[in-house]
């Protein structure tokens, strides 16, 4: 079995846990959080965890876990942006396709169960090589700060 030794987990995993919804925080924390866009009723930010590069969540203000829960406002709102994500990935990074998708409920893969989300994970040729399927360890190929470095301008200019 191989190992790998990530010593630096255990500030996480012994540290204070947030007792609060990781998409539930102040527009002040945006640029921290990689916060590409807001909307009146609702956000896109990079995955904190990503896939790939240029994995992004979208979001809706409102703390719901499925999306009959929004209003007609809020869902509209939410898949424009989701839209909009949507060109702003494939003309800045330009990958080779795209899976959009949303998990509902944990055993559908839903991380954060209660603040549902879409995600938006940029694919190109070759993206997995031969350490996911051979030393089952997943390859991020840019830094969480240079996506955004490079999106954020891409989102700025949709106004």
């Amino acid at each position: 079995m191989k190992q790998i030794w990530a010593p630096w987990r255990m500030q996480y995993i012994l540290g204070p846990k947030e007792n609060s919804c990781v998409f539930c925080f102040d527009a002040a924390e945006d640029q921290n959080r990689h916060v590409l866009k807001r909307s009146e009723r609702a956000f896109v930010l990079l995955n904190k965890y990503p896939y790939i590069n240029g994995h992004l969540l979208v979001v809706p203000n409102e703390h719901v876990s499925r999306p009959k829960d929004l209003t007609a406002e809020d869902f509209n709102s939410l898949t424009a942006l989701l839209l909009e994500s949507i060109e702003v990935v494939e003309k800045t990074l330009a990958p080779d396709g795209l899976n959009v998708g949303m998990n509902l409920g944990e055993v559908a893969g839903a991380g954060i169960d209660d603040h549902m989300h879409f995600h938006i994970v940029p694919r190109w040729s070759g993206d997995h090589n031969y350490m996911a399927v051979l030393g089952e360890v997943r390859m991020i190929n840019q830094h969480l700060d240079e996506t955004y470095r490079q999106l954020k301008p891409a989102f700025d200019s949709l106004g």
